[in-house]
């Protein structure tokens, strides 16, 4: 009798394991992303966008400040000053200079349950495909947290590059700090 309550116990974790293989990581959502932005880009004649380290950071950072923001229906949308609030701190943190960002994009969506098929339609169709058509923009990060998806795009040119550098504070760096936000959330 022994034998076979350790059997059903080796069968119901040997399933449970099975199961939990078939959860895909954060990374595989992020990666299925960027492929679907990049065939989009490609529908249009735009390169493709390579994954870029500091932006992925800048996006993970961004999409851990929106963690407790849910979007619904009674939720308004991030403005971009409370976006822009806590960015200093986050260009510092991924060892970014400033002046590396400012023709760089950060395109939140908000999406319950962060539905994959969701997501990329909020990207491709509004306002931020044509953003994401930009030939100018060649790298991106994506960060994940919640209902949030936070992409990220950099250019290849010094304003756009996010490369680490000094890091400089005072009023003249201010102006780089204010990176475009653009907000679409589909409910």
């Amino acid at each position: 009798m022994e034998t076979f309550g350790w059997a059903r116990l080796a069968i119901i974790l040997l399933l449970l394991l099975h199961v939990l293989s078939w959860v895909p990581p954060v990374h595989y959502e992020e990666d299925h992303l960027l492929q679907g932005i990049n065939s989009f880009r490609q529908s249009s004649g735009a390169p493709a966008l390579s994954k870029h380290d500091k932006a992925n950071c800048v996006a993970d950072e961004i999409a851990d400040q929106m963690e407790d923001r849910g979007c619904a229906s009674n939720t308004l949308p991030p403005t971009q000053s409370q976006l822009i609030s806590n960015y200093p701190n986050v260009l510092k943190k991924c060892k970014i200079d400033p002046n590396t960002t400012r023709d760089g994009i950060i395109l939140p969506v908000c999406v319950p349950h962060r539905v994959a098929t969701l997501v990329l339609t909020n990207y491709t169709q509004s306002q931020s495909s044509r953003y994401l058509n930009d030939s100018r923009f060649t790298g991106a990060g994506i960060g994940t947290e919640d209902d949030w998806t936070i992409l990220v795009m950099t250019t290849s040119t010094p304003g756009g590059s996010f490369a680490s550098g000094a890091w400089q504070i005072g009023s003249r760096c201010l102006p780089s700090f204010l990176l475009a936000l653009f907000v679409v959330l589909i409910y």
